[in-house]
């Protein structure tokens, strides 16, 4: 089975699906929030809805491996693995923002070849496969042609993600472009696929936040990468720059190596 055949994109779209379903009955209700090892937020809603969507890969692709935010990792040196994360943004969640999302990526021999990114209160389902180009509920999506920090429009969900001397890169990086917003979690990536924005420069995120992301938008025409410039995987360590262009893409990595 090909890995883009349909089975497995039907499966991508079940699995948010039924994410879509059991989140949003518990959006802006009084959730109980428990901090993390990592001191992130999770609710209720983060470990139902991946409960629902684990249920749904034990009953359809009983072989295959999962790494989930809430319910950890299993099988992990299957051919094909699932990356889930059923609510990205848990802090937008709880504080009544639409922005956020769920992230599902499939990866075959470790490598992304899907990604998908629902927004269930914008009603977005944008979708990316390797080989085959990305898009906005069903629409084909393609980045902006912004070749310089001039013209960009940078964006990241928060400076507090960042480390003094990640902040001091990124801060020095922003104020070259001629835009610089925050939020978005996981939107962000979208808006620089659909060809709003340009850059997208981010710390600390896991393999589940990052892994369905980076075929959106490297199949919308972008690159992806972490701050070294090396492609991202399992075992990137969680430093994620995302650009509409590989000019743009290296005038941001000149400021994040130094």
């Amino acid at each position: 089975m090909n890995h883009t055949s349909p089975p497995f994109l039907a499966l991508a779209h079940a699995l948010a699906d039924a994410a879509r379903a059991h989140a949003l009955p518990y959006f802006r209700t009084p959730l109980d929030v428990i901090s993390k090892a990592d001191e992130s937020p999770v609710t209720r809603a983060d470990r139902e809805t991946e409960a629902a969507m684990r249920a749904l890969l034990a009953e359809h692709a009983p072989t295959h491996g999962i790494l989930g935010e809430e319910h950890g990792r299993e099988r992990l040196q299957a051919e094909y693995v699932w990356v889930l994360d059923p609510i990205d943004g848990t802090k937008s969640f709880i504080t009544g923002s639409p922005l956020w999302g769920t992230l599902v990526a499939l990866l075959r021999h470790g490598q992304p070849v899907l990604g998908l990114a629902d927004m269930p209160l914008l009603g977005e389902r944008w979708v990316g496969i390797a080989g085959q180009g990305a898009a906005r509920n069903g629409q084909p999506v393609q980045v902006r042609s912004c070749q310089t920090l001039a013209e960009a429009r940078i964006q990241s969900t928060s400076p507090d993600m960042f480390n003094p001397a990640e902040w001091a890169a990124f801060d020095a990086l922003s104020r070259a472009c001629a835009l610089r917003r925050f939020g978005g979690d996981c939107y962000a990536y979208a808006q620089l696929a659909g060809g709003q924005i340009d850059l997208v420069v981010e710390t600390g995120l896991q393999p589940y936040d990052y892994l369905a992301l980076a075929p959106l938008v490297t199949e919308a025409g972008g690159v992806m990468t972490d701050w070294r410039g090396q492609p991202l995987d399992m075992e990137s360590d969680g430093r994620v720059v995302a650009a509409a262009t590989p000019a743009l893409h290296a005038q941001a990595l000149a400021y994040l190596k130094s």
